[in-house]
């Protein structure tokens, strides 16, 4: 089994620096997305190796609507990197997203017991 140590990089290390190549070091979306706004694919067609992998696991999983918070745990990727991929998927057409409406400041509760609901089935 070859480690590290005989020229392969360490697997977590290797995941951060492919996130990090991946956001291009950003941390935060270009625009404000709330981790439980609700995310599906805008196109039914699987999107080709032109795309990074991390895009093309995105849109796969949010055939189902699913929240950002969902995405990113079902992933396996940190919260910011969900929400500046997601967000970068937007801008492109790839997928469309839900924004929660907020009234006097406050989360719309329904989302918030559907985005309870979702993380319970994980």
């Amino acid at each position: 089994m070859a480690s590290w140590h005989d020229g392969e990089p360490e697997p977590e290390r290797s995941s951060l620096v492919r996130m990090y190549a991946v956001t291009g070091g950003r941390t935060a979306p270009r625009s404000g997305l709330a981790m439980e706004a609700l995310v599906s694919s805008a196109t039914s067609a699987q999107l080709g190796l032109a795309y990074p992998r991390e895009f093309r696991a995105i849109s796969e999983l949010c055939r189902q609507v699913r929240s950002v918070a969902e995405v990113s745990a079902l992933l396996a990727i940190p919260l910011g990197v969900a929400r500046v991929l997601v967000a970068d998927m937007e801008a492109e057409g790839l997928v469309r997203v839900y924004q929660p409406q907020h009234e006097a400041g406050r989360p719309d509760t329904r989302l918030l017991e559907r985005v309870l609901t979702g993380l319970r089935r994980l």
